[in-house]
């Protein structure tokens, strides 16, 4: 009789088929890489049982000479070809860079995509390659754990992270020769690693809301998910892409240089030692109340509580993002069940304790902050290869910004708006402007305030093909679909002669100068004039349309249907709109305007329209009228 083996659901049957998934937590400072093993997250080291991975590559002439802890050696000697910290460069152009580049010791320059490239002793690198080279360090490592290739991987990235950071990412994977499973949110990942049984069995089967509060290196995250049997359903997310541990760093290293009286402007090893004496101080005051500090002949003692007075501003911009992202998801403080604090800028002491008043109660830390995200990737990773049942989880992440499209008037229309749970799929009917048009320009934008000038582009495509008809007649269906990543991609299509176009949104990586908490800042602080400014373009369109027939219907009809004095009030009245168009900023004021016009051509319209029914019917009998 031959023995039936079985497995549990959604599990291999046989031990050699078990496929090689990892977790990888692509960090500003440090990288870690993990696996489940025996149903346990862990993190993976290398050969000299180090877990953590510097986020540094160093360059000579011939390429990529080291990468961690071996690149750190060269960040002071070689602070030009040592790279570091890129994650902020991901998905970011020239322009942003410099508004924090100063703080970088690198020379700059672009290439024709906007994405910012450092001069190196190799050549121009892009933080995408850097970030390759990072990747590729972390998969060699669990290669040699598994003694195999990897089938894939889960590569976490901030829930702030924009189209452009997301896609930069996973370019950076797919250099790196990694297959990604995933690209999970941060703060989704901790609260994967802290389980549902540690947060859950307190509250049995009532639903949780979790706060997840991540400060890393180069990155802030806040979100806030409701957990309810299995189900992990982001509320709402907020923070800033451009703040972190490496912030505090910066604001310790100008209080250095201005004790010793040093000049702005530093040559880059001065500043990569600044930077690093800096660091090491903050490190030391995690445990210490003050430490003793010698660096380019100068000695000083730094306190605790100074040190204090010189982030508390930055710890402040955390905790209004948190406030606000209460207020996103409609939840208030005392609803908040746990607060879990990730990313290594958390040991800072003020931190937690800064938090902890926040929210009213003492933030969950059990698992290590700097491998939190990266075990709970590696849950995730287990089960996305197949190697575990995903059932007993459902993961309900949501977009950061809203999406939408350009319309006339520049402005914009929102198709996908922020904090809608993805993966998700929208459409939307749009038509043409003028007579005969047969192309339509598709403008995709990312933003919250009204005009497509104040949002970020992300595409542009064109739909030909379109049936010439008149204005109006046209339906084009516009379909936004983001996918589990975030990533979009976007078609559209003209309903009567399926004409289509699609692009899959690979945005070019110069962002504008305001990042995306500024650009939700703007929204909020905006709000009344943008609905104003949005209102008044509404009309402006109506009355562009209005002038435009109004003016082709007199070319074509007016000498046949009006005597000259009605053509002449006509022109007028058209005058007077045209006028008010281009001067009002009122769009009360406009509107009524248009509604004169639309009164005063009333008549002319009915007469052009009982033309055309005659025109129509001439030369038929009423009989062959009847009969269709």
């Amino acid at each position: 009789m031959a023995l039936l083996q079985i497995s549990e659901p959604g599990q291999s049957p046989q031990p050699h088929q078990r496929k090689h998934a990892v977790g990888i937590d692509l960090g500003t400072t440090n990288s870690l890489v993990a696996t489940v093993r025996s149903g346990m997250a862990e993190v993976l080291a290398d050969e000299q049982g180090r877990e953590l991975l510097p986020s540094v590559a160093h360059y000579t002439k011939e390429g990529v000479s080291c990468v961690g802890h071996e690149a750190v050696e060269h960040n002071v000697s070689d602070p030009l070809n040592t790279l570091s910290s890129v994650k902020r460069l991901l998905g970011r152009g020239l322009a942003d860079v410099k508004t924090f580049g100063g703080q970088l010791p690198y020379e700059f320059a672009s290439d024709d995509g906007g994405m910012p490239k450092i001069n190196t002793a190799y050549g121009l690198i892009s933080p995408i390659q850097v970030s390759a080279e990072i990747l590729r360090k972390l998969a060699g490592r669990a290669e040699i754990a598994f003694d195999n290739m990897l089938d894939g991987a889960v590569i976490t990235v901030p829930a702030y992270f924009d189209e452009a950071q997301r896609q930069a990412t996973k370019d950076a994977a797919t250099l790196a020769g990694i297959k990604v499973l995933r690209l999970l949110n941060e703060p989704t990942a901790a609260a994967i690693a802290y389980g549902l049984d540690e947060i859950e069995t307190e509250a049995g089967d009532q639903e949780r809301i979790i706060a997840i509060y991540d400060l890393g290196g180069g990155t802030f995250d806040i979100s806030i998910l409701r957990l309810s049997k299995g189900v992990f359903e982001v509320l709402a997310t907020g923070g800033d892409s451009a703040l972190g541990g490496d912030d505090f760093d910066h604001a310790i290293a100008d209080w250095l240089r201005q004790e010793m009286a040093l000049s702005n402007d530093l040559n880059p090893i001065e500043q990569r030692i600044l930077l690093e004496t800096a660091k090491f101080a903050k490190e030391e005051l995690t445990e210490s109340e003050q430490v003793e500090i010698e660096v380019l002949d100068w000695q000083g003692t730094l306190t605790r509580e100074l040190m204090y007075s010189l982030i508390d501003g930055l710890i402040d911009k955390t905790l209004r993002a948190c406030k606000r992202s209460m207020r996103d998801a409609g939840v208030q403080q005392s609803q908040i069940s746990n607060v879990i604090l990730v990313g290594g800028s958390t040991r800072t002491p003020r931190v937690a304790s800064k938090v902890a008043e926040l929210f009213g109660k003492q933030p969950l830390c059990s698992l290590d902050p700097d491998q939190v995200v990266a075990m709970g990737a590696a849950l995730q990773a287990e089960v996305l290869v197949g190697n575990k049942s995903g059932d007993e989880m459902l993961l309900l992440d949501v977009i950061p910004l809203s999406l939408g499209i350009e319309t006339m008037g520049g402005l914009i229309e929102k198709i996908i708006h922020r904090n809608t749970t993805i993966p998700v799929a929208k459409a939307q009917e749009f038509t043409t402007f003028k007579d005969g048009q047969t192309a339509m320009a598709i403008h995709v934008l990312q933003g919250e305030r009204e005009l497509a000038s104040d949002c970020r582009s992300l595409a542009r495509f064109e739909l030909r093909g379109i049936p010439p008809m008149v204005a109006g007649a046209a339906k084009i269906r516009v379909a936004y679909q983001v996918d589990a990543d975030g990533l979009l991609s976007v078609s559209a299509k003209e309903i009567t002669s399926n004409v289509e176009s699609r692009i899959e949104v690979k945005p070019s990586y110069g962002l504008g100068e305001e990042d995306i908490t500024s650009m939700l800042h703007d929204s909020f602080s905006h709000a009344r004039d943008d609905m104003q400014v949005r209102a008044l373009r509404e009309q402006q369109v109506e009355a562009d349309r209005m002038i435009e027939d109004l003016l082709a219907a007199l070319e074509k009809d007016g000498a046949a249907l009006l005597d000259d004095n009605e053509r002449q009030c006509l022109k007028v009245a058209i005058h007077e709109l045209t006028e008010l168009r281009g001067n009002t900023i009122e769009h009360r004021v406009l509107a009524r305007q248009i509604e004169s016009v639309a009164k005063a051509s009333e008549e002319f319209a009915a007469r052009r329209m009982d033309a055309s029914i005659k025109t129509a019917l001439a030369g038929h009998t009423l009989e062959e009228i009847e009969k269709g």
